[in-house]
């Protein structure tokens, strides 16, 4: 912003919601014993195991299992992003809780900035997005959250493709939300 004075940035507040079934159709589904999904018996070990399928995940043979251990940062969102290929999946370890901003899947090549919203995840349950849902990672609220992240390695490679604080790629557009927007989104927690 060197050179204009004139120039203010724009501060837009996002609320927190809780992560309901209900709230989150439009961007995915909560993975856990808080999907709605009634579990089945296995069909084996006396009726001992109950299997629940809340998501089907689409992916390729591309795919890898990564675990990120987050910090607590601003909770100011720098990012947004969405992927072409992959139905991403984000599975707490440990109980801690989280917030997740989500928007919708689009035509175009952004979001709809005045649609994003942010959901409390409470640590038992995790998610999977749709492809194409818009998404910032998850804001931990303790130190050391664990998370299992599952993804396309494609995206990682599109990660480390960064150009002008963005980047993009056959799996991925990852924005600069300051940029595009002259405006900081912030988390109201």
């Amino acid at each position: 912003m060197d050179g204009d004075s004139n120039l203010q940035i724009k501060r837009r507040m996002i609320a927190v919601k809780p992560a309901t079934p209900e709230a989150l159709a439009p961007y995915g589904r909560i993975l856990g014993r808080g999907s709605g999904i009634m579990p089945t018996d296995s069909g084996f070990y006396s009726g001992k195991v109950a299997i629940t399928k809340p998501v089907t995940f689409q992916s390729d043979s591309d795919t890898c299992l990564s675990l990120a251990t987050i910090q607590p940062r601003a909770f100011e969102l720098e990012h947004i992003e969405r992927h072409y290929k992959h139905t991403q999946a984000f599975i707490p370890l440990g109980g801690k809780p989280f917030i997740v901003v989500f928007g919708a899947p689009t035509a175009g090549p952004e979001p709809d900035f005045d649609q994003l919203e942010a959901f409390r995840f409470d640590g038992t349950d995790g998610f999977c997005m749709h492809i194409g849902t818009w998404h910032e990672f998850p804001f931990s609220l303790e130190a050391d959250t664990d998370v299992i992240v599952i993804l396309r390695n494609e995206t990682n490679r599109n990660l480390a493709a960064k150009d002008g604080g963005e980047a993009h790629g056959d799996d991925l557009s990852k924005l600069n939300i300051l940029q595009r927007t002259g405006a900081v989104f912030a988390l109201q927690v």
